[in-house]
């Protein structure tokens, strides 16, 4: 595509459209400029609420991949692709999850997660081979990312995930997108134009963010990692979530701090087995076998 197609192609993208509401921005006073951004910011989870259907269809199919053991792969060029790299990351000491469960690519690799390297967004063959090095499956699920749903590093990984059997799913902030065309389900919340035209790490890239932590989040639930709302699958890697880990025990449980410590102990330090023994008085092997039978989650496990 050469710059004249570009061109006619972003003048019909309502995210790289002028805001109306925004004209005069750079007249403000520093107030009046974030009571500016604010207002638009409100605007975003109304978008993201127009689109829960989709989410919800995403998140089913994500599910399911897990349960066949597959994987959940995020893919996206610049704020996006960052986006996916950062929930990607956050998965394994929040719900211990294995490493390479959820993966997180962006266009340019690693170091593009620091040093913008636009020219990588435009090649749809890299997008396919970042897949190919990964050795995509059709027991896995692509999310491709992109703010305004034509992005060819995205379009090319969406492409080869189909021709691999994977299921896709696209990622926008423009409906009816390019992305959304070469997906399975489509994610399209409309946020409208951005305060500053064209610049998508805003209304754009906190719409992406709140879908992600949407996708992985209500995952992780339907696996049976959280109880009531406790992360009960927390691995405590550190003295932060040492803590946290202690707190939670307390917290499902009702038991003091030295109990709590006591129990996390005998359950080699994994939180939802130590709640399954403080709530059913099971010595640890008996507890094991009853969270396998339960399939690793505590509710079924408990009743």
């Amino acid at each position: 595509m050469d710059t004249k197609d570009l061109l006619k192609a972003l003048a019909r993208l309502a995210s790289e459209g002028r805001n109306p509401d925004t004209l005069h921005i750079d007249r403000q006073s520093t107030l009046d400029i974030l009571t500016t951004i604010n207002t638009q910011d409100k605007q975003v989870p109304e978008a993201v609420e127009r689109v829960l259907p989709a989410i919800a269809a995403a998140v089913d199919t994500i599910v399911a991949a897990f349960h066949r053991g597959g994987r959940l792969v995020y893919m996206g060029a610049g704020t996006s692709g960052r986006l996916g790299v950062l929930d990607a990351s956050e998965c394994p000491p929040t719900f211990s999850v294995p490493e390479g469960m959820v993966v997180g690519l962006i266009a340019g690799g690693p170091q593009a997660m620091f040093r913008a390297q636009e020219g990588a967004e435009d090649n749809e063959q890299l997008g396919a081979q970042d897949l190919q090095r990964l050795e995509l499956n059709a027991n896995d699920v692509v999310v491709g990312i992109a703010a305004s749903g034509r992005t060819p590093y995205v379009l090319g990984g969406l492409h080869y995930a189909r021709q691999q059997g994977a299921a896709t799913v696209a990622l926008a902030c423009n409906g009816d997108s390019l992305i959304g065309q070469a997906a399975d389900i489509q994610i399209e919340p409309e946020v409208g134009p951005e305060v500053i035209t064209g610049s998508t790490r805003l209304k754009s890239g906190t719409a992406q963010k709140l879908v992600l932590n949407m996708l992985t989040t209500a995952s992780m639930i339907r696996l049976g990692k959280v109880y009531q709302n406790l992360m009960v699958d927390l691995n405590a890697s550190n003295l932060k979530l040492q803590a946290r880990a202690q707190r939670i025990v307390m917290q499902a449980t009702g038991v003091d701090e030295q109990a709590a410590a006591l129990a996390l102990q005998r359950a080699d330090q994994q939180v939802k087995l130590a709640i399954l023994m403080l709530l059913s008085g099971l010595d640890k092997a008996e507890a094991e076998a009853r969270l396998r039978h339960g399939q690793g989650v505590l509710r079924r496990a408990l009743e």
